[in-house]
């Protein structure tokens, strides 16, 4: 099924239809990704995935599943040489639901997948916002930078102190005499 902006899902609904969604999304549809990009690449288009479908969990029971994919590009700023550089984001995850966040949290610890609570309006735009927003690099650069990177800072108007004499050098010469 295509749409442009990822839906709200009724996730039982839409793992009984078992829908494939997908669709592309301008990133100034985001808030917070145009937040991270200080306005910047609004038009870059988010293209996404998602497919609810029913599996057994680790224990053999049924329980919802949804398998999400994303991919986008961000404008971020490089660490090294503080110049513009491009980010490709690709995400592919796997998310079961659960009943309730208590469910959620007693089972958290003891599952390696991530949990979600069912809803009959699961919000996926928000989902397919914050996975992008923890793809991001926490220290965003260059391969190599398309700039000579400056390693060191240098003030011609910074005068290097002069030695300073060493405070337990009167001890010594005490102990000297001593």
């Amino acid at each position: 099924m295509e749409h442009k902006h990822p839906p709200q899902l009724d996730v039982r609904h839409a793992a009984a239809a078992q829908w494939p969604m997908e669709g592309q999304d301008s990133l100034s549809s985001y808030e917070r990704l145009m937040q991270e990009t200080q306005g910047l690449a609004g038009e870059n288009v988010l293209h996404w995935t998602a497919q609810v479908d029913v599996r057994p969990d680790v224990a053999g029971q049924p329980a919802h599943w949804l398998h999400l994919t994303v991919a986008t590009t961000l404008p971020q700023i490089c660490q090294r040489c503080l110049g513009p550089v491009d980010v490709t984001v690709q995400v592919d995850r796997e998310f079961r639901f659960v009943d309730s966040e208590a469910v959620a949290e007693q089972q958290d610890e003891e599952c390696e997948e991530d949990l979600l609570v069912i809803s009959r309006e699961f919000d996926l735009a928000a989902l397919v916002e914050d996975e992008v927003l923890m793809a991001l690099p926490l220290v965003p650069r260059h391969e190599t930078c398309p700039v000579k990177v400056k390693l060191v800072a240098a003030d011609e108007d910074f005068e290097m102190p002069a030695e300073k004499p060493n405070p337990f050098a009167v001890l010594a010469q005490l102990k000297g005499k001593a």
